[in-house]
Order: structure tokens, then sequence, then C-alpha cells
């Protein structure tokens, strides 16, 4: 491709509005341009890279025997209120109706589509596995759409989902799954690691999500340096710590006092003189199994992801005007002890054992101090409520846990028969006895994955890109084409590298050199080749490596064979590092 016909609308100042690298880099070298609130163009330079992206996937996809199929970006209501998804997706799902009135969706995953194609395809346990996938557009409306295409309201996937017999097949399919991605991460030079994670609305027994450090990330997660555990803050648990609070007497009695107006943690502590640790938080929730107190120590946070893994249904928060009705006082001096009404209680396990704890009385205005889980009220499960904090024990190790911002960029869920019971998805076994399909889904943001390598391979200057998704191989930088040689020996060498199949980028402008190195620079391509007429005096074309800054010099009449000679050498370091 030629520079002076290319559409590249590079940009020298970092836009106003962009705040992680990867989306300055992506607005400045013309990779993509916004059209709505979390909605982006991609432009040709972009597209190159993107494609680039699912080629690998696919390649990889089909070494392990999926199978390509295009689904509809529209979808009816009746599949997805079966899954009971059309009402648990709430406002993140754009729906629509069309002209006859009929409820649509934009489908953010494809989990009913897939599902309801193998209902109604599929018959015997003989048809069985299959491993179905896609590249396809999905849309999410999210509230604050930010960082680029890291977090956008419409975004390319690739989904795939496997279909099994029992679930000894499923591991097998979510094992291939996993190399696969891993392979696919490797081709695209990104640094993975891997952590156990929430399934969420998608549902089922098992998920992990492959994550990549970041600063950029929006997620938090768990990571211990010591040992290989790592996972989600939403899933991550903490070993058992050794309290810093004085040790509370064992002869403490419930007390009523006097705490006006003191609705927070941090109001209640500093009038009664009393550490965090000596509170407790009740927190009341309606749940579809009925009203539910969680109990937290006061120096810690709720992790709503744990507690709806113990309820196992949806939850909201109490409104004021329930939390006064289930328990005689207002939000900020409610507790577990004197309820109006039946209320299940879990309990955190810090709590477990622990007496002379404050919270509200259910009275406005006090607080009762001196309790006792399990002697001045009835807990009727611990679990682990609290979300992990920096420096907490390894639940494997016992080290110090870190939590560090990430970025997710793919998710493997073992469904089992969620979605194939609500939708008949079955098959006959061999003695003619019918079962739900066994399922597992498998997700890779095509978008995030270039989004990350960015965010891996950038330094000041711009893009570093590998050489398995460069938007091309080699940029070839005349210097002043209107000196004859100098355009002669560029011509030859960009119409001789096409020739041996390489992706090659002239800048054939007519432009000052400093500005052709910035736009280079910034752009990215993994090998630059600069033909200047200094350089041909001595019999020369420089050839610089832009991950290492490298630099070297080679006889002209063998640039050709050289460039291609390292080209193919990068290629094949790539193809090597994936096995």
């Amino acid at each position: 491709m030629r520079f002076s016909q290319a559409f590249i609308p590079t940009q020298k100042q970092i836009p106003a509005d962009a705040e992680v690298p990867s989306h300055q880099l992506m607005l400045r070298t013309g990779m993509i341009r916004l059209h709505l609130s979390g909605v982006y163009s991609f432009l040709p330079l972009g597209w190159r890279v993107l494609r680039k992206v699912a080629q690998i996937i696919r390649e990889e996809m089909e070494q392990i025997g999926a199978q390509e199929f295009l689904l509809p970006t529209l979808s009816r209501k009746d599949i997805w209120e079966k899954t009971g998804r059309w009402q648990q997706a709430g406002d993140l799902m754009f729906r629509l109706k069309d002209r006859r009135g009929a409820d649509l969706c934009l489908p953010p995953t494809h989990e009913e589509i897939f599902t309801s194609i193998a209902a109604g395809e599929i018959r015997s346990y003989r048809e069985l596995p299959q491993i179905w996938y896609q590249i396809q557009t999905k849309f999410r409306d999210e509230p604050r759409p930010r960082s680029g295409v890291l977090r956008g309201r419409q975004f390319l996937m690739k989904d795939s989902y496997s279909f099994d017999t029992d679930q000894e097949g499923l591991e097998r399919s979510y094992q291939l799954h996993r190399r696969a991605y891993l392979r696919i991460f490797r081709r695209c030079e990104l640094e993975t690691f891997t952590v156990s994670a929430s399934s969420g609305i998608m549902g089922g027994s098992e998920s992990e999500e492959f994550m990549i450090s970041s600063p950029a990330g929006e997620d938090e997660v768990v990571l211990c340096r010591d040992c290989d555990y790592a996972a989600n803050l939403e899933v991550a648990t903490a070993g058992e710590q050794q309290s810093d609070s004085p040790s509370p007497s064992a002869q403490s009695q419930a007390e009523k006092v006097f705490t006006p107006e003191k609705k927070t943690i941090e109001a209640v502590s500093e009038f009664l003189e009393l550490s965090p640790s000596r509170l407790m938080k009740s927190l009341l929730f309606i749940s579809e199994r009925g009203p539910v107190m969680a109990l937290i120590s006061g120096e810690d946070q709720l992790d709503e992801a744990k507690l709806n893994r113990e309820l196992k249904c949806e939850f909201r928060p109490a409104t004021p005007e329930e939390a006064l009705e289930l328990t005689g006082a207002h939000l900020g001096f409610i507790g577990p002890v004197g309820l109006k009404k039946e209320v299940m209680i879990i309990a955190d396990l810090s709590l477990k054992d622990q007496d002379d704890l404050l919270t509200g009385a259910n009275q406005d205005d006090f607080h009762l101090k001196g309790l006792e889980p399990g002697r001045d009220f009835r807990v009727e499960k611990y679990a682990q409520l609290r979300m992990v904090q920096s420096g907490d024990p390894c639940p494997c190790c016992g080290a110090a846990l870190e939590i560090s911002p990430a970025i997710e960029i793919g998710h493997i869920f073992k469904l089992g028969t969620k979605y194939s019971q609500a939708l008949e998805a079955t098959y006959l076994d061999p003695q003619g006895e019918q079962h739900p399909i066994v399922m597992g889904s498998y997700g890779i943001g095509l978008e995030r994955i270039v989004a990350s390598v960015i965010e891996q391979h950038s330094d000041k200057d711009g893009i570093v890109w590998p050489i398995s998704i460069a938007p091309y191989q080699i940029h070839l930088l005349p210097i002043n084409p209107a000196h004859q040689e100098t355009k002669e020996l560029s011509e030859q060498l960009y119409q001789g590298l096409l020739g041996k199949g390489l992706e090659v980028l002239i800048d054939d402008r007519e432009l000052r050199a400093g500005t052709k190195f910035k736009d280079a620079d910034l752009i990215g391509i993994p090998l630059r080749a600069t033909i200047g007429e200094k350089g041909l005096n001595q019999g020369k074309v420089e050839i610089r490596f832009r991950k290492s800054g490298k630099v070297i010099k080679v006889d002209k009449a063998v640039a050709l064979a050289k460039i291609e000679e390292i080209v193919r050498e990068m290629e094949k370091t790539v193809q090597s590092s994936e096995n």
C-alpha cells in the first residue's frame, strides 16, 4: 500500500478524551474513530489488525474441530424469556420492536440462539460432541462506556459453544478451549494469566477469565506472588487471619446504647470510640427467597457476587420503606436482634465465634453492643461474604495477597444444562433415554485483544506491533522520493517484497523526513527500511527494528533478500513460541 493513497489519518496531539494508552494510540494512528458513545468505526489500518486477530482465532478454533457459523444480530424475545435472561439482562440489553410490535433484542451473547439450533437439530448421542463458533457483533448498553474499545456498547466477539453428552465430555471440550486460548494469546504476543471467576448471569458451575495486568484494566484480580493462586476479586477468598483488635470479654452482655443520628460505621465508631472491627454491618436485601440480612465486619465490604453464590437467586437492596417494615427502624439503625418479620441471616465467616459486637438495635438512634452470634440471634449460615483486601493471607500458602487492575480478554464457562433444559435441547442415549445436552460457552473479545496488545506493546513514540498482527510487516521509507536513485530502488524493493507475498507500506509522500519518521514510530510496523541519498552514496539501505531500536545497514543489492529473511525469521520465532 502506498501511503499517498492510503487512508491513515494520524494525529500529532493526544486526544483530550482518551485516558488509557490503547485508546490514545488507536485514535492517533487512525485505527478508529468515535461514532457515538461506546461505538467506534474501524478504519483501514485498524481493520487490518482486527482481521489478523480473527484469522489467528479461526485457525486455532478449527484446530480443535470447531465449525464456524454466522448467527443473526437480531433475536426474538421468547427464547430469552425461557432462560430467564430477558429479565436478568436488565438495561444492559438493547431492545426494540419491529413494525408489527414484536419484541426483539440485539444479543450481548448467543447462548440462546445456538442452543435453539441444537434443540431443533440434534437427536442422538451419535451426533455429539459438537463445537460451534462464530465471530459476530455483540451489543451491551453500557451505562458508562470508556477506555476506547475496552468497554464499548458494540464489539466484535468470538463466541463458541460445546455440546456434549456428559460432564466428562464437557471437561474435554473445556480443556480444548483453554489450550486454544493460550495459543491464541501467545500468537498475539500477549502475556496473560488465568483467574477463577464469577459466572454471573451466564450461569454454570465453573468459569475462568484470561487477563492481562494493566493500569487501564477495569477488573480487579487477587494474586499471590508466592504460589499460583489467582482469582477475580468477585470470587477471591482469603485464608484465616488473626484479628489485631483487642480480645473481647467473654462475659459481654447485650446492651442498648444511645447513638443519636449516627448511621454510618465511621460515625458510630468515632462516637463510641470503638474499632470498626468491633462493629458489624447489617445489610438488608430482598431476594427471590425472601428478605435476607448479610452480616460482615465493620472494616470489610460485602462482595455481592459471593452473596449471590450462597443465595443462588436474584436479590436487591431493601428500600427504606421495606427496611422499616421488616425491622422497625430506618436504615443505619437496623440489626439482626428483634426483627419484626422472618428474615434469613447469613454472616461472614470472620464473625463466627466472635462476641462483644455492635450493630443497629432496630430502633432509631440506638445500637446494641455486646452481641454474640448464635447467642443473641440465630445465623442460618456462615459463608465467605467479605471482599478480599490487599494484604490478606493467601488461602493456599498464607502469603500476603495483592490486588491488581487487569483487562479481561477471554472468559470460558462450564454451563452444564442450564440452557439445554430451558430450551429443550436433548439427545437420546444408546438405551433410548432422553437427556439434556451438557454445554460450555467460550468468549474472546477481538477489540480487547487489539487494545491489550497496544497496552503491552507501546512506548513513548507509539505502538510496537508484534509481527503476527501488525497492519503491515514492512515500512519502506524513502527519504526525498524525488531523488532518482531513491525512487527507483524504493519502487524495486516495494514491488519485489509484494512479489514475495509480504505486506508492505511505502511512505511515498513528499514530506520532511522527520514527519515520516514520527509517523513510522507512531504506527509501529515491526520492520522499517530507510532508503536515502546519504545511504545510497555508500551503497547501503538502513533496516531498523521497531521493538529493539536496533539498526543494521545492508548492501542495496541484497536489501530485498535480507528484508525477506528477517521477516521470515520473525514469523518463525512466533510460530515456535506457539508449541
